[in-house]
């Protein structure tokens, strides 16, 4: 059985791959780089570093590369590189002892963050892989914040809801326990889990994601787990899994009750030993990855018909944490929708631009199923249409309303008590106001529609969801 990385507490500060056919070059860049801690691999040529990268078992931090290469030369295996969209970041030194200035520039055009030749002066290495590496740990801290900027912006609020979440997430993210989150399509359950990793011991490694619904069932496995060359058909080359991709970070599966029960099953052998085998493979692998999973089933009720696997469901379900819709954090609407324009206007360049009061009261007052992902959508749209303030005019109709299905407010609902709820009060102060402004009127729906801040085709809508009438019986 294979360990993916040294017990932390050994392990080396970065991992450097030297990619050189001269085994004598190799071997000086080893004894250079160990010498500061380092570790170091090494590979003879383009094919046999992709072979490297692919079976390392730590991720490699930095490339050294030599441009004359048997076989494939390094400038084609850099442009390569650049085209993986695992490795397109990965920090290449360019080293040659022949390269023209033609050669060089091209390797600098493809990224490569420096350039020496040969022959190797131990000073001008040390300066150039430090200053490499000083880079790729600014450029992953840099990703990390903007992440946890981005996962804390969506998930502001200070609802009795949303503060739960967030005493949740700061409890449970130091921790290495596997958390189970739920709620329905567009509540931010990604982000949630993009906090718990922001916020514990693994938060400066890569986060990783995969979307379980997304995936064939018949490629689920091979995904999550890797294969080995001639595993199945079309498996020309062998591939490392998103588990070995996770070893020492964060896996996040999103979806994951509609995974494959096959997969199921390797997925619970991981949580339970940490262990597992490409498709393919005899060989038994060893990771250490936090497990965070997240579903909107009901995946109880899953269990109990069978499409989910109950000791699965418990191993995920350590910590289970819900979260909220948007209809049960009604007072976090104006934050969000606030933020959302603020953050819209400053990534597109465009001029300050302020919501007014009604169009906040406005959006308090629609459903929405698609929870925060739908706000922002609204938001976004309403702040391409408008200009320096917002208005009712720029919101889109809202899709939800049918004015023929949607029961009146005077219907017989209530709570178990009898007492209105919100809602119901909220409706009939509604349609009061609504019959009063148009009395005013003389019932000329597009006067009162204006006075109102409303269009007239929604306050159609409004009349008929609400049966309004004339006293005569005829409808407005």
């Amino acid at each position: 059985m294979s360990q993916l990385g040294p017990p932390a507490d050994t392990a080396p500060p970065f991992v450097i791959l030297v990619v050189d056919d001269e085994r004598n070059i190799r071997r000086a860049m080893r004894l250079i780089l160990e010498a500061q801690g380092h570790g170091v691999l090494e590979a003879a040529s383009a094919e046999e570093a992709c072979r490297v990268l692919a079976e390392a078992r730590a991720p490699v931090d930095l490339v050294l590369l030599d441009l004359m290469l048997p076989g494939k030369s390094g400038l084609d295996w850099l442009a390569d590189l650049r085209r993986d969209e695992l490795a397109r970041e990965l920090p290449v030194i360019v080293v040659s002892g022949h390269a023209s200035s033609e050669e060089a520039a091209q390797a600098m055009k493809l990224g490569a963050v420096d350039f020496f030749e040969k022959p190797l002066n131990r000073e001008r290495i040390l300066v150039s892989v430090t200053a490499a590496l000083r880079g790729a740990t600014l450029a992953r801290e840099v990703v990390r914040l903007r992440a946890d900027s981005g996962a804390r912006s969506e998930l502001l609020g200070s609802s009795t809801a949303m503060r739960r979440v967030h005493h949740e997430i700061e409890r449970v993210a130091p921790t290495k326990a596997s958390v189970l989150i739920t709620g329905p399509s567009g509540t931010g359950k990604e982000l949630v889990s993009r906090a718990i990793h922001a916020l514990s011991s693994r938060c400066d490694k890569l986060f990783i994601k995969v979307n379980c619904a997304a995936i064939p069932r018949e490629l689920i496995e091979s995904e999550l787990f890797g294969h080995e060359r001639g595993a199945f058909t079309g498996a020309d080359a062998k591939k490392r899994g998103l588990f070995e991709l996770a070893h020492g970070s964060t896996l996040f599966l999103d979806e994951v009750g509609d995974m494959d029960h096959a997969a199921q099953a390797k997925v619970l052998r991981v949580l339970q030993s940490g262990e597992f085998s490409r498709v393919g493979s005899e060989h038994t692998m060893q990771v250490d990855v936090r497990l965070l999973a997240a579903t909107n089933k009901d995946l109880e009720r899953e269990v109990s018909e069978g499409r989910f696997r109950e000791d699965l469901f418990f191993r995920l379900a350590v910590f289970p944490l819900r979260v909220p819709t948007l209809e049960e954090r009604p007072n976090d609407i104006p934050l969000l929708a606030e933020t959302f324009l603020r953050t819209f206007v400053a990534e597109n360049g465009l001029g300050p631009k302020r919501m007014r009061a009604e169009v906040l009261d406005a959006l308090g007052r629609r459903r929405w199923p698609g929870n925060v992902r739908e706000l922002k959508n609204v938001v976004e749209r309403a702040a391409i249409l408008s200009g320096e303030e917002v208005t009712i005019a720029d919101l889109p109709e809202d899709p939800h309303v049918d004015p023929f299905l949607e029961e009146a407010p005077s219907a017989p609902r209530g709570t178990a008590s009898g007492r209105p709820t919100l809602r119901e009060v909220r409706e009939r102060a509604e349609r009061d106001h609504i019959i009063a402004v148009l009395e005013e009127h003389d019932w000329n729906v597009s006067r009162a529609a204006a006075d109102l801040g409303v269009e007239r085709t929604n306050l159609h809508k409004k009349i008929r969801a609400y049966a309004i009438k004339r006293e005569r019986g005829e409808p407005a």
